[in-house]
């Protein structure tokens, strides 16, 4: 099962927070999302257990739980969405598209 960690604290390392869901049953992986420019930690990850029983009982056990002193959001991970797609030929805000955007100035 895939559980997704929201509100994780900058701080909080892979093989920490595996040592929290290990206490639920066997983790497979752990991953702390990082911005791709920076390598700052993005404040979420994902955590993978062995069966949907022990993943059940780490989100019912960690949900509302501090760690480093952090309030954690722990829920059941939605499947991945194929890429951004954009409504139009030339895209729209959402989807990064030619939208323009930034400060009108007065000219």
């Amino acid at each position: 099962m895939n559980i997704y960690v929201g509100n994780l604290s900058r701080d909080v390392t892979e093989e920490e927070l595996r040592q929290a869901f290990e206490a639920f049953g066997q983790v497979t992986s752990v991953n702390i999302i990082k911005d791709k420019y920076s390598g700052q930690p993005r404040g979420f990850g994902f955590v993978e257990m062995a069966t949907k029983a022990e993943g059940q009982a780490a989100i019912d056990g960690l949900k509302g739980k501090l760690l480093k002193e952090r309030t954690l959001d722990v829920s059941e991970a939605r499947p991945r969405t194929e890429g951004r797609k954009s409504s139009g030929p030339y895209g729209d805000r959402r989807s990064g598209g030619f939208g323009g955007g930034g400060r009108r100035r007065g000219y």
